[in-house]
């Protein structure tokens, strides 16, 4: 798998198809580049093992990298490297919360930017303050008890339980790559870039000039009202209800994820 080395990190990406739109896919918390391996719009397709995730990835040495405004500058490293121009950026959750991040950053990089169950972050402080009190409570333990414990409580979450209907088997590859991930880099990425230690970027929401897709499953109610709250200060957006399922909606319904961003 080829990659792009940035300050002494190997980046790993896939490159498939051809020609327009050009997709860049960005995963979320505990996930690699494989989440959207059965995503294959028209056109261009880049995959991205997100900063220190994925599956056997090198611990990294300085872990203010995963701040906000590093992995966005570093995301842009990437992109410029591999020459890539009018770009559509498509994030899930966590890889959602980095695409807006970029999107507010690099306007002129991107055509157009996909936002699948994503977050500005926590408008007020104290809500920040109580959230990283709980991100560092998760970040000790995975260091304290590894990655099996904290990831098999993960999966009973209620917006993941829709993944309960899911085959066994693609239940088991998502489960595995959780387990796989490097304790590190994920007690490090809550730390850095969790939902409270990201700034907030509901004030910034309305200067984004970049055209925006908000997709969200059905059955999940909360980012539903997040997705609502957003439009109230986009300046172009649209949102995209898939029925049926939940946080994860590329992977609980990839064929109809992808004919969604055929259409769009």
């Amino acid at each position: 798998m080829p990659t792009i080395e940035i300050e002494g990190y190997p980046y790993t990406y896939t490159i498939e198809g051809s020609g327009t739109p050009v997709w860049v896919f960005l995963h979320g918390f505990l996930g690699s580049q494989a989440d959207f391996a059965s995503i294959k719009p028209q056109g261009t397709r880049v995959y991205l093992d997100l900063l220190g995730l994925g599956v056997d990835k090198p611990t990294v040495a300085d872990t203010h990298r995963f701040a906000a405004e590093t992995q966005v500058a570093e995301l842009h490293h990437l992109l410029t490297a591999l020459k890539l121009k009018d770009i559509r950026l498509v994030g899930y959750s966590m890889g959602a919360r980095l695409a807006l991040a970029y999107a507010l950053a690099y306007p002129d990089a991107l055509a157009q930017v996909i936002l699948e169950s994503g977050t500005p972050g926590l408008a007020d402080a104290q809500d920040r303050h109580n959230r990283r009190t709980a991100d560092e409570n998760k970040a000790e333990r995975i260091e304290r008890s590894g990655m099996l414990d904290f990831v098999t409580e993960w999966e009973q979450l209620p917006m993941f339980a829709s993944q309960q209907a899911l085959p066994a088997a693609q239940q088991a590859f998502m489960h595995r790559q959780r387990v796989e991930q490097n304790p590190n880099n994920v007690a490090a990425s809550l730390r850095g870039f969790g939902t409270g230690a990201m700034p907030s970027y509901w004030s910034s929401l309305e200067n984004l000039s970049v055209p925006v897709v908000l997709i969200n499953g059905a059955l999940d109610t909360k980012f539903l009202g997040i997705t609502e709250r957003m439009q109230q200060h986009l300046q172009r957006s649209r949102a995209l209800i898939v029925p049926g399922v939940g946080h994860n909606v590329h992977f609980e319904a990839p064929e109809q994820y992808t004919t969604t961003l055929n259409q769009l």
